[in-house]
């Protein structure tokens, strides 16, 4: 099930595919596309929404042509998962945020440096992952997570969507209580932990 829906806000960061809003609200612009009535960010920017023109804009940062190489570490969503392998969605090269829709691949044999019995216990749609590339045979990317700081950095739960936090009999969902599997990096959440404290010094 996925992430409730939340109306975005001027200067936050869109992902390509992004709900930025309707047409019967705003005028899409530069950076946006239309399906069914919907508007979508088109590239990986940040959110300009135009209130007195009811227009919805996405300023593009990157527009090099910075692609994967054998080496990089990458950070995508993961678009799709079977038994065996998983597909990514690459968003960031390095440091370096991109747009340009590339995709990666992990197979099981690279995900972890032990047996795993099933890429679902590695990561699962929806999961924020963190890769290196090592093969980039015919524009194929293949990835590998088995080093301690690669694996899933954010993930999500299958049940209800909300972010799982790590329990040593695995990830717990601390909504509804749902235990699952991951092949996590050793910075897991962090990112999100400290935003969360920073809010609660802010609202103290």
């Amino acid at each position: 099930m996925s992430a409730k829906y939340t109306e975005p806000k001027t200067g936050q960061l869109a992902l390509p595919g992004e709900r930025l809003g309707v047409i019967e609200e705003f005028t899409p612009d530069a950076g946006t596309f239309v399906k069914d009535g919907v508007i979508y960010s088109k590239v990986i920017g940040r959110i300009l929404i135009d209130l007195a023109h009811k227009r919805v804009t996405v300023h593009q940062l990157t527009h090099g042509a910075k692609v994967p190489i054998t080496g990089s570490t990458v950070v995508g969503q993961v678009a799709s998962a079977q038994s065996e392998t998983a597909g990514m969605r690459i968003f960031e090269i390095g440091a370096e945020e991109v747009s340009s829709g590339f995709m990666g691949i992990l197979h099981i044999s690279d995900a972890h440096v032990r047996y795993v019995d099933s890429m679902f216990d590695v990561c699962k749609p929806g999961d924020i992952l963190r890769a290196k590339v090592i093969s980039e045979k015919n524009r194929t990317y293949h990835l590998s997570t088995k080093d301690r700081n690669l694996g899933v950095i954010y993930a999500f739960c299958s049940n209800c969507g909300t972010l799982l936090e790590p329990r040593r009999q695995g990830m717990h969902c601390p909504k509804c209580g749902r235990l699952e599997r991951r092949k996590t990096a050793t910075d897991y959440g962090r990112g999100l932990i400290e935003n969360r404290k920073d809010e609660g010094e802010n609202e103290s």
